[in-house]
């Protein structure tokens, strides 16, 4: 005779605690948001300032206004010229790559989970319950255009050889031949970063060597598969990394521009 089982249906865990953790898993999420509103605050006042981002004597351009093609650009920051005679002050000068600087940083893998944590609590850490009744993922508006990660990482690379031509023209001296500062090596310093942060990005790793099924017919891609794993480990420390020296980079050229300090010069 067949015996008909009295198994209860299977549901969730009806566990009443937000957590069992005992160490203090919230204070990750506030270091991350709290510097991240601080980074944001920076930012956001910076390329609304409009002075101070150019030094005509050591050829040194913020990379928050790079590139500028606004008509008020001061003499010699112009790289690609001027697109319009002028904007509104409320428009940044840098309007042609800040939109893809932020979709690149604000669709990246890595940050999407670290501002989903610390600002949306979704879920605020590891077994942790998350607060929100219900969960679609990024599959609606706003989170599905997320997706274009992708592309925005194909500007992110135009954006790099930009950055690269602004750090070559930080190597010529006051006479137009070539001298190092003390701002050349710091601008030097971010955009080798930058580049390792952009590269080290998952889609740059998918792209690489993704849909390979055999690796031994395909030895060039895969050699830089492999390289681009090795940097993909450190995506987080770059990601940190890079907000780290965009402020400072920034902050050093604003000071040597509002005569704050002579920049240092180690050769001519």
């Amino acid at each position: 005779m067949t015996q008909v089982s009295d198994t209860p249906a299977r549901t969730r865990a009806q566990i009443t605690e937000r957590t069992f953790r005992t160490d203090p898993w919230w204070n990750r999420g506030r270091v991350v948001a709290t510097l991240l509103t601080v980074w944001v605050a920076y930012a956001t006042f910076r390329v609304l300032t409009g002075h101070w981002y150019y030094v005509p004597a050591d050829h040194y351009l913020t990379p928050f206004y790079s590139p500028c093609v606004s008509g008020e650009c001061v003499p010699g920051s112009s790289s690609l010229g001027h697109w319009i005679p002028a904007i509104p002050p409320i428009i940044p000068y840098a309007f042609v790559s800040l939109p893809f600087v932020l979709g690149f940083r604000l669709t990246c893998y890595y940050y999407r989970g670290a501002y989903y944590r610390a600002f949306w609590r979704s879920p605020s850490a590891c077994a942790v319950r998350e607060p929100h009744a219900k969960y679609s993922g990024e599959t609606k508006l706003p989170l599905i255009a997320f997706n274009l990660h992708r592309f925005f990482f194909y500007m992110a690379i135009v954006i790099s050889v930009l950055n690269t031509y602004d750090m070559v023209q930080a190597f010529r001296g006051p006479n137009g031949s070539f001298g190092i500062g003390l701002g050349s090596l710091i601008i030097g310093v971010n955009v080798v970063l930058l580049w390792a942060y952009t590269l080290s990005c998952h889609t740059c790793r998918h792209i690489t060597g993704g849909r390979l099924k055999n690796f031994s017919k395909h030895p060039v891609r895969y050699w830089f598969w492999t390289q681009i794993s090795k940097l993909n480990k450190r995506h987080m420390q770059l990601a940190w990394t890079t907000l780290t020296t965009l402020m400072l980079t920034d902050l050093y050229i604003m000071l040597v521009a509002a005569n704050a300090f002579p920049d240092p010069r180690f050769f001519n």
